[in-house]
């Protein structure tokens, strides 16, 4: 790091073992993540930064929050088998909770869209931020530094690789075996749902509908489909799958078990959030703090803000919200944003291109800068500087859609470790000068967006 920037490094890392040791878990929307926003309000303050708090309400276990769910459903659906065998209407509405549960799995699971929050219980939560305006006051652009306050449910079969920590090799075998085994049970019982019911149904409205008063077929479609139904559930493979299905709902309710135990509810056993993200909180505020303290390195023209986004780990929801009520005021207008999420691992400084299940790709003039900005400082990455999110997403995704050139920074092994999302993210784990490097990386992007503003002006979304 360099010198002259070692206590703002310092102070960064100071944040960091504040927020995971003194505060702890901060859950989407609990007292523990409003803690970290007074925390951070307060440290602007000192500064002389006057804080906005802007309220927003969210439902945590909508989305991935609500990933246990999928196994609680899947082992309902285990032992309603055994019932559903003995009296065949009960397939019709287990299938119809099965269409309802992909729909809500996909959407809100993993594309997080908002149709479901309304079925889940809500929180209040906040975003908070602070503005530094040049000292005339005016600027032509924005730079936002985003960091999310919130921190995950402990992931119990992540903290379980622990025991597998000097081989982590055998920790992803474990771990991918117990959730693909559990993900196959879960799906395996909603298509056998909507099998049975499409069978059975298929038979029964025939017989109700698609027959005259002597019991012969109306039409040739009529008697097709009934011959169709009647030569599955009379056919000896049937009655064998039938048998089968005595035996299945043991092996599938153990594999949705291993889903319904994928998030730890106890809040005290939830991620103590060092890395991710009291990391992207704390290097958000030494940067306004550096700046703040040598206005004459701020980039000309330029208006930086400082912004705690929540309830990130439930599926953006504090960054769709902060863009939600941006978008018609101006603030969003030629802005950029750092969007900065765990920096903690030193072997793989990475800038994040693109939320995959999301289909976000985000700013490639910042994706440049990152690289370039790397390879000035001497940066050796595993991921060579530059990473896709493939399952997901990160708060850069909300950003590009309003129109903001963003991307996310990281320094975090992308593979999954036994201290990724759970209460083992502890800042003992990591050097304080990772945390450093990681805010020299953040200033030398900053001059090259004002150089870059300086001579192309705002651009737009670069894809």
């Amino acid at each position: 790091m360099k010198e002259e920037n070692r206590q703002y490094g310092q102070l960064a890392f100071d944040i960091v073992e504040h927020a995971a040791k003194k505060i702890g878990s901060r859950l989407p929307g609990s007292e523990g993540e409003k803690k970290l926003h007074d925390y951070m309000c307060a440290k602007l303050e000192e500064i002389g930064i006057k804080p906005t708090v802007e309220e927003f309400s969210v439902s945590p276990r909508s989305a991935i929050g609500g990933l246990p769910y999928a196994g609680y459903f899947g082992m309902i659906l285990s032992a309603l088998m055994y019932f559903a065998l003995h009296n065949v209407y009960l397939w019709f509405p287990m299938a119809l909770a099965g269409i309802i549960f992909i729909i809500w799995l996909f959407c809100g699971c993993f594309l997080y869209k908002k149709w479901f929050d309304m079925f889940f219980p809500k929180k209040i939560a906040r975003n908070s931020y602070g503005e530094l305006l040049p000292e005339d006051g005016k600027y032509d652009y924005t730079i936002i530094l985003s960091g999310h306050t919130d921190t995950s449910w402990t992931w119990k079969h992540s903290e379980n690789m622990y025991k597998y920590k000097d081989k982590p090799i055998l920790g992803l075998i474990s771990t991918y075996i117990k959730v693909g085994f559990g993900a196959v049970c879960v799906f395996l019982n909603v298509g056998i749902s909507i099998a049975m019911a499409v069978i059975y149904g298929a038979e029964h409205f025939v017989i109700r509908f698609g027959v005259d008063a002597m019991g012969y077929p109306k039409t040739n479609w009529a008697e097709d489909v009934f011959n169709w139904a009647e030569n599955i559930i009379t056919s000896p493979s049937f009655n064998a799958f039938l048998f089968i299905l005595l035996f299945l709902p043991i092996i599938t309710a153990v594999g949705s078990a291993f889903v319904a135990m994928w998030n730890d509810p106890n809040e005290e056993n939830a991620s103590r959030g060092a890395m991710d993200n009291a990391t992207g909180i704390a290097l958000g505020y030494a940067v306004i703090k550096y700046f703040k303290e040598n206005p004459d390195k701020m980039p000309k023209n330029c208006r930086i803000i400082d912004m705690n986004c929540g309830c990130e780990e439930v599926g953006l929801r504090g960054s769709m919200a902060f863009t939600e009520e941006h978008k018609n005021d101006g603030m969003l207008n030629n802005c950029w944003n750092i969007n900065i999420d765990s920096v903690a691992d030193k072997d793989y400084f990475e800038v994040v291109i693109k939320d995959d299940w999301q289909g976000c790709r985000f700013d490639k003039d910042l994706e440049k800068m990152f690289k370039d900005t790397f390879a000035e400082l001497g940066i050796e990455s595993k991921t060579n500087g530059c990473i896709h999110n493939p399952v997901g997403g990160c708060d850069s995704t909300p950003m590009t859609r309003a129109g903001v050139k963003s991307v996310t920074f990281a320094a975090q092994n992308p593979m999954l470790t036994y201290y990724y999302h759970t209460w083992r993210d502890t800042p003992e784990r990591f050097e304080p000068e990772t945390v450093s490097q990681g805010f020299d990386v953040i200033l030398e992007v900053i001059d090259k967006i004002d150089k870059f503003q300086s001579e192309n002006g705002f651009n737009g979304v670069n894809r």
